[in-house]
């Protein structure tokens, strides 16, 4: 039986565009299809490829990167440490002293300005690999920490020791922000000269005189030794300051015993502080402009 179809669906089918009625149907053929599409290509004669338009592919996937040759021997460290992780260690006290070298040294051999914390990272994976232990130490690790090692060994040179001259002299010097001070220190009866003269006419401040003092007098020697000082540059305080340290190195000399007690006393290891500078836009150091609304 037969099935009606609605009436739009009907109306929709009888009603007929005028230009396709009159159209003529035109049929394809295979000549026709061949004269229209493109040869087919023939894979056995391709001209050669060009040369000049070829992409050179790089050595390293570290050429992407910006530092190739740095971030290619960090990870071959990296993949030495972990293949060789399990191995026995030493405490890094007993582990063998290795002087590496300098960021600078770094930068100069591998040609890329090296970032001081992508160095630090690699120090830290060589200190990890020589702390295996020597026993068991493989050859391919030593190999490749030689190449970061220094050509010269500074903890191979000794430290001249410092002495009492034939006049009965212990030298020390001192620095503190832009001062220096060298300082002669001999027995005597507590007599201090600075730049030949007495120590009351450089210095006008009683707290500018104590700091210059301060070790001798936190040691109880102000009556025991004479002080000649030669100090340039910087301010009252700076060279009062760089006469503490360089009185402190001499006073050693003759008692190496005090250093604990100048060490508790600040006298041994020098003030790394400076002013901090100004900057652009700033009233001072720290100090910015007043904000207003207009």
């Amino acid at each position: 039986m037969a099935t009606k179809l609605p009436f739009r669906l009907a109306y929709r089918s009888s009603i007929h565009c005028p230009r396709c009625l009159n159209r003529r149907p035109l049929h394809s053929t295979a000549s026709k299809q061949a004269g229209i599409a493109a040869p087919p290509i023939d894979l056995n004669n391709l001209p050669p490829p060009n040369a000049s338009n070829a992409r050179i592919i790089p050595a390293s996937p570290s050429y992407f990167t910006g530092l190739p040759d740095s971030t290619d021997k960090y990870l071959s460290l990296i993949s030495l440490l972990r293949r060789y992780q399990t191995l026995p260690t030493v405490p890094p006290a007993q582990a063998p002293r290795v002087a590496w070298r300098t960021l600078i040294q770094y930068r100069l051999l591998v040609g890329e300005p090296v970032r001081a914390s992508k160095y630090h990272k690699i120090i830290e994976v060589l200190q990890r690999l020589n702390r295996i232990h020597p026993s068991v130490l493989p050859a391919e690790v030593s190999t490749a920490m030689e190449t970061y090692k220094r050509e010269v060994d500074p903890y191979a040179v000794q430290k001249r020791p410092a002495i009492i001259d034939e006049d009965g002299r212990a030298f020390g010097v001192g620095r503190r922000k832009s001062s220096s001070a060298k300082v002669y220190l001999v027995q005597g009866e507590g007599e201090v000269l600075v730049n030949g003269k007495a120590i009351n006419n450089v210095f006008g401040r009683i707290h500018d005189r104590e700091s210059a003092l301060w070790a001798l007098k936190a040691t109880g020697r102000l009556d025991k030794y004479n002080v000649w000082a030669l100090v340039s540059g910087g301010g009252v305080t700076g060279q009062a300051e760089a006469i503490t340290l360089g009185a402190a190195k001499a006073l050693m000399v003759f008692e190496p015993a005090l250093k604990p007690a100048l060490r508790r006393a600040g006298c041994v290891t020098r003030d790394p502080r400076r002013v901090e500078r100004k900057k652009p836009g700033h009233v001072k150091a720290r100090k910015m402009p007043t904000w207003t609304k207009r």
